[in-house]
């Protein structure tokens, strides 16, 4: 690499892990209102491998680089970008219409940098970005659960539901339900602050849930599936009860069977189903988006939220780490590590 040069993944090609290309880049250098950062840590986000498939609603032409999260220090300032300064320590993240956070160095608009608390590591800063902002947002606005209700998490195990399980919490939730693939992630669930944690890829997992919460079902649940898993999440809601779907993570097609449901009762529920995503508040005033990065920061050095670290990788595995996703086989926030080959 030279001077002039930076490693970063970039993909040439749609397609499988192996379509991800470790390779020398020039270094992107920061315009007016922009700061380059010397990137320490790169989060992964499922959002990632649809770009990669050409399954992401924004799809750069290519070559692109991949990656929204970062975490660094900077190391220059563009003209007019005056909320940070050089030496700084700094995370953010990019919109998927523009990623290039797979990489040594990375430029951002000054107002997509925020700044690191020194008792928040690299790495698990990454958590409280897309995720972590994510979660949030779906339990304030996307299911709006209020103090004393309950509710269940799928995938709560993975990056963003072990946000939410804890955030459910801080929230005020009287009862928060996971749901989990294995053994060894519903105790983690559990370890996180979930009252209960199921197995979901049983059949009628939602009379479990029903259980849980003598016979009512939850106030709110956060879906990032379709097929039966959706039908399940249906099954649960109590009376008034709100479904958020979120992300993209499976493309089955949500099934609504309108038969079982009046037989069942369900379609007198007055029960909402509705569709959550991060990108309109990208669109608008940036400060509340800054606003609750800041709120998350505090949680973790006040000790009252724990950012739940997966596999941290170098940057050249990145297609490894894509594969450990894919598969299933990952749990809390997988990172790469832009710098580790060049450490001792």
């Amino acid at each position: 690499m030279s001077s002039d040069t930076m490693k970063a993944i970039r993909i040439h090609r749609y397609g499988p892990p192996e379509s991800l290309v470790y390779e020398d880049v020039p270094i992107p250098q920061p315009g007016p209102g922009q700061v380059l950062i010397r990137n320490e840590a790169a989060g992964i986000n499922f959002a990632d491998i649809e770009q990669r498939r050409n399954n992401y609603p924004f799809q750069p032409p290519l070559p692109h680089l991949l990656g929204a999260e970062f975490a660094g220090t900077v190391q220059e300032v563009g003209a007019g970008a005056s909320t940070v300064a050089k030496g700084d320590r700094a995370f953010g993240f990019l919109s998927g219409a523009e990623p290039a956070a797979y990489a040594q160095y990375v430029v951002a608009a000054a107002d997509a940098v925020y700044p690191l608390p020194r008792e928040i590591g690299y790495a698990e800063s990454t958590a409280l970005l897309v995720q972590g902002v994510t979660a949030h947002l779906l339990l304030r606005d996307g299911v709006r659960l209020a103090p004393g209700e309950t509710v269940l998490i799928l995938a709560a195990a993975g990056g963003l539901g072990s946000m939410a399980v804890q955030l459910a919490k801080l929230r005020g939730a009287r009862q928060v339900i996971g749901a989990a693939s294995t053994p060894a992630k519903r105790q983690l669930v559990v370890n996180l602050g979930a009252d209960v944690c199921i197995d979901y890829t049983r059949p009628q997992w939602s009379a479990e849930v029903m259980e849980a919460t003598d016979g009512r079902g939850v106030d709110a649940a956060l879906v990032n599936v379709g097929g039966e898993a959706f039908t399940q999440s249906i099954a649960s809601l109590a009376p008034f009860g709100r479904l958020s779907a979120y992300g993209g993570a499976d493309k089955t097609s949500p099934v609504i069977d309108f038969d079982a449901e009046f037989a069942a009762g369900r379609l007198f529920g007055n029960q909402t189903l509705g569709f959550f995503s991060i990108y309109p508040y990208l669109s608008g005033d940036r400060r509340e988006i800054a606003s609750v990065v800041a709120e998350l920061a505090e949680y973790v050095v006040n000790g009252r939220l724990k950012v739940e670290l997966g596999a941290q990788l170098p940057l050249s595995q990145a297609a490894a780490a894509h594969r450990l996703i894919e598969d299933r086989h990952s749990t809390g926030k997988c990172v790469l590590l832009p710098w580790a080959e060049q450490q001792p």
